[in-house]
């Protein structure tokens, strides 16, 4: 009884990290601009965002060919700017619940980590599948 309560409390906590008004705001606005784009929009998906995150992109700086180039393969972990050496907190919510919280932080981190890692902006889809793979992370 009392592992089965430890645990019931430790998913709860889980939960509780993953649920945030800020990022699920965020991720309804990404969803309406996904449906605007493309009618068929049926939702986000982690299997995307972990592509997305694991892909080795050609037409971004050389220096960043993937995310894992600074955010490394376990996105639990702490990672390192490519380019400057500056340490980056982990990008998985569940070791830091604050990620994807403050949209302006978000929007910033995507146009310039987009830009460099796949040579372009991310589309809203992608926003939110990869945001979608770092809540399950």
């Amino acid at each position: 009884m009392i592992r089965l309560t430890a645990v019931l409390i430790a998913v709860g906590v889980s939960s509780a990290a993953l649920a945030n008004p800020a990022r699920d705001a965020l991720l309804q606005d990404y969803a309406a601009e996904a449906k605007t784009a493309d009618a068929g929009f049926a939702g986000f998906s982690a299997a995307r965002g972990e592509t997305l995150f694991r892909t080795r992109w050609a037409k971004g700086d050389e220096r960043t060919p993937a995310c894992t180039a600074c955010h490394t393969d376990d996105p639990r972990q702490s990672g390192r700017n490519a380019k400057t050496g500056r340490a980056i907190d982990p990008v998985a919510v569940s070791a830091n619940p604050k990620r994807f919280t403050d949209r302006d932080d978000v929007e910033k981190q995507f146009e310039r980590d987009c830009e460099s890692v796949l040579g372009r902006a991310c589309t809203a889809l992608e926003k939110g599948d990869y945001i979608t793979f770092m809540m399950g992370q």
